[in-house]
């Protein structure tokens, strides 16, 4: 590309500085990131194959597709565009992808429009907007639902420990939120007894749920659609695909079971086990001391920072109440969906760490064996809640893409 600047909208790259700046403010990139940028940029004449990037940028060393994904969102993110409006990278599914904004080319000696220093603050990239909105089920308990991003819709079914608007400055939920919205409009809700929902509610089941999830679906007015459920929300997503095959295109199971931990406890140490989980969530959530909490924060995070394993201490105290947390551990044991699976009837991705700690891996594989023609995809992790620094992260998003761009 030689020396000149490629300026383009409010960004500016410099080759020969590796430099990239947007709005005049300097936009910190990853080497790799800044490497399929410039190629994009350079040969954006026409669709460049995902394996020319990867041979581009990583040479010999052998990566998957993940990680050039990973990367493309971050390039996307910091030059402003994203998945759903590609004003500056477009994708040519099954292709590869093409630089496709105006560049034009600017002289060394030419300098570019700066805004006074005075003025000027760093961009970080800002969430997609975000609708709140309630409703009220028949039993009188209040739901909060939001949907967020733009695209194809993609439904969430609820799962434990989740507040609409604080999980947007969550180091635990943050990310999720960021890829499950990037190229698609996100629907998502508060479990009742949860986060923004109402916390004094009656039901708390199965049933409840997924009636809580038909109440949204109709709120949203969204037809047909993929539905994704994290740990116990598999069960929810599972229960309402057999309910409603008419309006599910796609299910995603993530660190999910079909049955709970009282219901698959083979032995009297598993029961144990079972109801000693529910005794430290009693004492946990009514002490001011974190003690008890962490025993959660490490078992769905072990390998998380101690960043994370605060905000997830939080996100204990914050979402739900002691009662409340009792109920849900009693209530996500006694789980058992083994004769709904069957009979789901759409395509099922089950995506599972290896080392979950708190969901062992033996729940994915009888999730893949009970859900007719479903795929098992295991992940390098042992966190039950994925963080944004692993590679597994990345493995995720490749799958939930490539499995997605079929709905």
């Amino acid at each position: 590309m030689g020396a000149v600047r490629l300026v383009f909208g409010e960004c500016e790259l410099d080759p020969a500085r590796l430099e990239l700046r947007r709005g005049g403010v300097a936009v910190h990139l990853e080497p790799q990131v800044f490497d399929v940028l410039a190629y994009l940029i350079e040969h954006r004449d026409r669709v460049v194959p995902k394996t020319e990037l990867l041979d581009r940028v990583w040479g010999d060393r052998f990566v998957g597709e993940s990680a050039l994904t990973s990367r493309l969102k971050a390039a996307r993110r910091a030059v402003g565009d994203d998945g759903a409006a590609q004003r500056v990278i477009r994708t040519a599914h099954g292709r590869g992808y093409q630089f496709v904004a105006d560049v034009h080319e600017q002289a060394p000696e030419e300098p570019a429009h700066r805004e006074p220093r005075e003025t000027r603050e760093p961009r970080e990239p800002r969430e997609p907007h975000q609708e709140i909105r309630f409703l009220v089920a028949p039993d009188g308990a209040r739901i909060a639902y939001a949907t967020s991003g733009a695209g194809p819709p993609l439904v969430k079914a609820a799962n434990w420990m989740t507040h609409l608007d604080n999980d947007w400055e969550s180091p635990v939920w943050r990310h999720w939120l960021l890829g499950l919205a990037e190229e698609r409009s996100l629907v998502r809700y508060d479990e009742r007894g949860c986060g923004l929902s109402d916390w004094d509610v009656g039901r708390c089941d199965v049933d409840a749920w997924v009636e809580d999830l038909e109440l949204v679906v109709e709120a949203t007015g969204v037809d047909r659609f993929p539905l994704i459920g994290l740990s116990q929300g598999g069960a929810v997503a599972i229960a309402y695909a057999v309910r409603h095959p008419e309006r599910v295109s796609h299910v995603v199971l993530v660190g999910a079971y079909a049955r709970g931990r009282l219901v698959r406890a083979d032995n009297e140490d598993e029961r144990r086990e079972a109801a000693l989980d529910i005794e430290l969530a009693r004492v946990g959530w009514r002490r001011e001391d974190e003690v008890f909490r962490q025993v959660f924060s490490t078992q769905f995070l072990p390998d998380g920072s101690p960043e994370q394993w605060r905000a997830f201490n939080e996100l204990q105290r914050s979402t739900t109440s002691a009662d409340n947390a009792v109920r849900f551990l009693e209530a996500f044991a006694r789980i058992d969906v083994t004769a709904e699976a069957p009979l789901v009837r759409c395509p099922t991705l089950v995506l599972h760490a290896r080392g979950d700690l708190r969901v062992p891996m033996t729940c994915a594989r009888e999730l893949a064996a009970l859900v007719p023609g479903s795929r098992l995809v295991t992940l390098g992790s042992r966190n039950h809640i994925l963080t944004a620094s692993e590679p597994a992260w990345g493995v995720f998003l490749d799958e939930l893409g490539r499995f997605l761009a079929e709905a």
